[in-house]
């Protein structure tokens, strides 16, 4: 053969060129998790309700009724959200907590 001659391929592809590949896709709502703010005997009520404002975008009276929630029973649910969005709130809200001095808790719980 020439050398500018073309090899033709040793076997014909199937399909005019397409594989077939199996994918086994679930479509989906993504789990919901809800972040729960949890009381303590140092954070102020004050500082909560802030909390509450700046980073759940809640009302100065949903911020209030969440707050006393939380002082009354220990705990209450300040928004429920997909996983990372969840946990981005926990982490931003508790890094501000930190710089201010303050041990506030939150955690993000599958609902």
């Amino acid at each position: 053969m020439p050398p500018d001659t073309p090899v033709p391929p040793a076997e014909p592809p199937d399909h005019d060129g397409w594989s077939e590949v199996d994918v086994d896709t679930k479509v989906g709502v993504p789990r919901r998790f809800k972040v729960i703010f949890h009381n303590d005997d140092y954070t102020t009520m004050e500082f909560v309700v802030d909390c509450l404002m700046s980073f759940f975008n809640k009302s100065v009276t949903e911020a209030n009724y969440i707050m006393l929630a939380v002082h009354k029973k220990g705990s209450a649910v300040a928004g429920v959200y997909t996983r990372d969005v969840a946990e981005t709130k926990v982490a931003n809200t508790m890094a501000y907590a930190r710089e201010n001095g303050m041990p506030l808790l939150l955690t993000a719980e599958a609902e």
